[in-house]
């Protein structure tokens, strides 16, 4: 087994230290997060770091660089105060991929790629069309990681839909039924074929372990 010590990891090549360390945590979510300007041009922007915050209310966090450099999808929220989180899946990852790339604000994604916005009532950022699983968020707070200048913002679902085959009779949301892709490091993308459940789980009585 390959063993690196933190200094190690200090001196790495950059990119090889990138690739290392966003991929040793293990698979992250796959999203693509929609937000409009002030002025009306749209964002999308894939992230591989949201993530659950709580039921109830029902909220949900993601992580964003630091924001030396314009960071279009935190500028919209601020500025508006709502945006989208849609599910990367199979048939749309490599113009989802592309969204990374960095435009400038005047260009929308959706115009550089196959990704097509799509509004619901209520709701002024745009959607991604046919993701299986699409939020309206709407921005609640951020709190600012001093250790590397990151900021966790923290959203409250507005609204949520689901394609109707993925959910199942308990609520569960059969996320490879909808081919929804996950991401190892930047840029390696899977689809999981199967899945396990084992269900909620109690403490053994002693009857149990004898």
């Amino acid at each position: 087994m390959k063993y690196f010590s933190e200094s190690d990891i200090e001196n790495l090549d950059h990119i090889y230290k990138i690739n290392l360390m966003n991929s040793c945590s293990g698979y992250k979510s796959a999203n693509l997060i929609g937000s409009i300007s002030k002025d009306g041009v749209e964002n999308v922007a894939v992230f591989s770091s949201v993530t659950h915050i709580g039921s109830s209310p029902a909220m949900l966090g993601f992580f964003l660089r630091p924001t030396t450099v314009i960071r279009n999808t935190y500028e919209n929220l601020k500025a508006t105060g709502v945006y989208t989180i849609n599910h990367i899946h199979d048939n749309i990852k490599e113009d989802a991929h592309h969204t990374s790339a960095k435009y400038d604000s005047s260009i929308s994604e959706f115009e550089v790629t196959n990704l097509k916005a799509e509004y619901k009532a209520g709701v002024a950022a745009p959607f991604v069309k046919d993701a299986p699983i699409q939020l309206a968020m709407q921005y609640v707070e951020e709190y600012l990681i001093q250790a590397n200048n990151t900021i966790l913002v923290i959203g409250k679902v507005i609204g949520l839909y689901v394609d109707n085959k993925l959910i199942e009779n308990d609520g569960f949301i059969n996320l490879p039924k909808g081919k929804v892709a996950a991401i190892n490091g930047l840029d390696g993308y899977v689809v999981p074929e199967s899945k396990t459940r084992f269900g909620y789980q109690r403490p053994k009585t002693l009857a149990e372990l004898s």
